[in-house]
């Protein structure tokens, strides 16, 4: 499988949190893991948020960010050219995306014709799972809205 990862599915690998083990175990299937550019702010976005909010400690949120930066270079990062933000900008519109859904749409979708395989899209964004179906490419999990709806149960 090649595996890209938007950022509420990378912060997953970092974070202890539902979607946690699913993530894990993509990334282990995976042949090739790679996330956009912009996923290093976001990510590091999402660790401070997770201290302001109590659900980390600041400790933890350090740790987990230190991980995080000495794994990025691990990762298949797919640079923001303007030929990838035209695509997010159409996707944008098209889809009815937030921006930074829409970038990370276009990135996967650009890294897929790039690499000339399906590229497997990992998100936990309900409406960024059913438009990277709708582009041709993979979606996981398998059953996302199955997914939520079974944490919301808990």
């Amino acid at each position: 499988m090649i595996l890209y990862l938007d950022a509420s599915a990378l912060v997953k690998h970092y974070v202890a949190e539902p979607g946690s083990t699913e993530v894990n175990e993509a990334i282990s299937q995976a042949e090739v893991v790679s996330t956009a550019l912009i996923s290093r702010a976001e990510v590091a976005a999402a660790l401070a948020k997770a201290v302001r909010t109590g659900a980390l400690t600041q400790e933890d949120a350090m740790h987990s960010l230190q991980v995080f930066r000495d794994e990025w270079p691990d990762l298949v990062r797919v640079q923001l050219t303007e030929f990838v933000i035209a695509r997010a900008d159409a996707f944008a519109w098209e889809h009815s995306l937030r921006a930074y859904d829409a970038v990370h749409l276009a990135a996967a979708s650009v890294w897929q014709d790039t690499v000339g395989e399906r590229v497997t899209l990992a998100t936990f964004d309900r409406h960024l799972w059913t438009a990277a179906q709708q582009v041709g490419l993979a979606a996981y999990p398998v059953d996302l809205p199955t997914t939520l709806d079974r944490w919301k149960d808990h």
